[in-house]
């Protein structure tokens, strides 16, 4: 059943993949990332409990930490770049 489940995360995991390389705007890109880092925190979870080993957990939080952190980072990023440019424009 869980190897069902891991397998199933890989499948959306590439669905996610497919749809941050063919986004039609950057923010679709963005969120499509955020899915996978957070399908990836879920397969780590899966391979946990897959192997009996409770690292995979530690190291399935602090990814998930560094995810939402980056997120946040690139939103901030661009929408600064974003009103540079409307200012230049001005």
């Amino acid at each position: 059943m869980f190897a069902a489940t891991a397998l199933a995360l890989l499948v959306v995991m590439a669905l996610a993949l497919a749809r941050a390389f063919l986004g039609p705007t950057l923010y679709d890109r963005i969120l499509a990332v955020n899915n996978f880092g957070t399908k990836t925190v879920l397969l780590l979870a899966v391979m946990d409990f897959l192997s009996g080993r409770p690292d995979f957990l530690d190291i399935a939080i602090v990814y998930a930490l560094i995810n939402f952190i980056s997120v946040i980072g690139v939103l901030r990023f661009f929408e600064y770049a974003q009103q540079k440019t409307v200012e230049q424009g001005e």
